[in-house]
């Protein structure tokens, strides 16, 4: 199989270069050259939001081409429409952020998704993913992938959720953890999202699909505790309920990553994957994920990469004791 996958250096983009060349394909990359490509690579150079950045696009033929694109849709339009003849599938990597709140909890890929369009602009991050949907299905009609992620996590994460964990945890000490502890989220390890879209889109496999773990396979306490455990920390979990952290300033999601409280929990951590799991979608364990990434952490000094888009993640150590003493 030959894939090109456009971006290819960062987090997602990265890691579906990884698994392309562990299954011995062939794997083609194009971006603007700011870091090297891995061994055995093709890499084409171009800026796709530059007025003719897909020139190096316009030859060459692949099985699958893999989008991770999170800007102006129109960037995924132009891209789409260039590749549609010389291309099998269309991965566009989206997010379940494309649906129209509120969500409700359980909801499949037929919920309501935002107003958007192929021909915008740069907008908020959900128009955005909706917009690069529309833009891969006008060019490649059923042979759009479009793979709804949840949150993310894995080696090379560099949005900071699991890193802060894993960090804050490895410090010891009580440790501020958000309640209920048995109350389940939902994510998705890098890895198994790219392995499966990869395996889909090799089998003419089209359409969106939610991609996070199962409805209640991984609890909150799951999670953390396994996260005590892989660093053999002295950490102590105590578990705060949601009307203390928020009377205390938290911001769910980014003072404390993967917690969510009302509407926001229903919608992404309550997603239906049966469609994905009928399609072959496995989850790795949880002890595999945290295992693997604190290893690729500690190889780095403690100091994962960061996005510049992205706000820094985590509870202020001083606000965090005062939640701890009151």
């Amino acid at each position: 199989m030959r894939v090109l996958v456009l971006g290819g250096t960062g987090f997602v983009g990265r890691v579906f270069v990884d698994e392309a060349l562990a299954a011995g394909w062939e794997v083609t990359t194009f971006n603007r050259g700011s870091h090297e490509p891995p061994a055995g690579v093709t890499a084409l150079r171009g800026d796709r939001s530059a007025p003719g950045g897909l020139a190096e696009l316009e030859r060459g033929e692949w099985d699958v081409v893999v989008d991770t694109w999170s800007l102006a849709p129109s960037a995924v339009r132009d891209a789409a429409a260039l590749l549609a003849g010389r291309a099998g599938s269309y991965v566009y990597v989206s997010s379940r952020s494309v649906y129209a709140e509120p969500v409700p909890y359980g909801a499949d890929e037929g919920a309501p998704v935002v107003a958007a369009s192929a021909d915008d602009d740069a907008a908020d991050y959900a128009r955005n993913k909706a917009g690069g949907e529309l833009g891969a299905v006008a060019a490649f009609g059923e042979r759009a992938l479009l793979a709804r992620a949840g949150l993310i996590i894995g080696p090379h994460e560099n949005v900071g959720r699991l890193p802060w964990w894993l960090n804050r945890i490895a410090r010891g000490g009580p440790v501020a953890a958000p309640g209920p502890a048995d109350r389940g989220i939902q994510y998705i390890d890098v890895r198994d999202l790219a392995v499966w879209c990869l395996e889909a889109a090799a089998r003419g496999v089209g359409g969106a699909f939610n991609l996070v773990s199962p409805l209640g396979a991984v609890t909150m306490r799951d999670m953390l505790e396994t996260c005590v455990k892989v660093i053999g920390s002295d950490a102590e979990l105590r578990w705060i309920e949601p009307e203390r952290l928020l009377a205390a300033g938290v911001e769910p999601w980014v003072g404390l990553p993967f917690w969510l409280v009302g509407a926001d929990y229903d919608f992404l951590h309550g997603g239906d994957v049966g469609k994905a799991v009928a399609q072959g979608l496995r989850v790795r364990p949880v002890a595999e994920t945290v295992a693997d990434t604190w290893a690729w952490l500690r190889g780095l000094g403690g100091q994962a990469p960061q996005r510049a888009d992205r706000p820094l993640k985590g509870l202020d150590p001083e606000l965090e004791a005062w939640i701890l003493e009151s």
